[in-house]
């Protein structure tokens, strides 16, 4: 006998209750609001469960949902960037998604930055097949030296895709918002991770300050003072995201 799969072995009701300011109220899991809901209670069991902790890339382990690895391999086949600057390796799956895509494309280099690159992943990445489409930085992001050393690995020409997950403090986003959104080439993006942090506040992993102190409250208060960039919810389109909002756009140069 072909035992049952565990995901069939009981009923579940398609209708979740959620909390309004108007009071409770059901919704049914096969509309579109009712996706919406499930989405980002599934966002957020899963990162309690640490299931980004699961994924790897070309071997190496990646730290992001499956759901925005693939918005992320989009995003780079559309803009075809020369250049990416990734803020915040970690053990470098990201890095590797990225100089993977690049590979395809047959041009561009990824520039990943850590204040932190430990040893047995520095020998993983410098191993690996695809490092010749990777250079690593040592050094905090915010340090002024650190974007010189960046600016001066840029070409006039080139174009220039941001992926900012280090430090996810407002202050260190915001900042790094500051210090690389002139970086970023018009009509490609600014990715900021993490954002999630704000709907994470009651998780038994999480943490009351994070309702203010996350990168989703630098990224609306950049957008305010901002005009050069946008949010772009076309990534957010399979719900399960840590992007919240979507990505930034850049739709003009203030020097032109």
């Amino acid at each position: 006998m072909i035992p049952e799969p565990e995901l069939f072995a009981e009923t579940l009701d398609p209708t979740i209750e959620v909390r309004t300011a108007d009071g409770p109220r059901e919704l049914d899991i096969y509309t579109p609001e009712g996706f919406a809901s499930l989405s980002r209670l599934f966002t957020r069991s899963g990162w309690q469960q640490k299931i980004s902790y699961e994924v790897t890339w070309l071997g190496i382990p990646i730290i992001q949902t499956p759901e925005d690895i693939l918005m992320m391999q989009e995003l780079i086949w559309k803009v075809r960037p020369d250049v990416v600057i990734e803020c915040g390796v970690a053990h470098g799956g990201a890095m590797m998604l990225y100089a993977s895509i690049l590979d395809l494309l047959g041009k561009g280099h990824v520039l990943g930055i850590d204040v932190e690159i430990r040893k047995y992943n520095r020998l993983a990445l410098q191993s690996h097949p695809l490092s010749r489409r990777y250079t690593l930085i040592e050094a905090s992001s915010i340090d002024p030296q650190t974007v010189a050393q960046v600016q001066r690995l840029i070409q006039p020409d080139d174009r220039v895709l941001v992926a900012l997950d280090s430090n996810h403090t407002k202050a260190h986003v915001a900042k790094e918002l500051e210090l690389y959104a002139p970086l970023v080439s018009v009509n490609s993006y600014m990715v900021v991770f993490d954002g999630v942090m704000e709907v994470l506040t009651d998780a038994p992993n999480g943490s009351a300050e994070w309702a203010t102190d996350n990168p989703w409250h630098a990224v609306r208060e950049f957008l305010t003072n901002n005009s050069d960039f946008e949010l772009d919810p076309y990534y957010n389109r399979l719900k399960v995201t840590y992007c919240p909002g979507g990505f930034l756009k850049r739709i003009r140069d203030p020097h032109r």
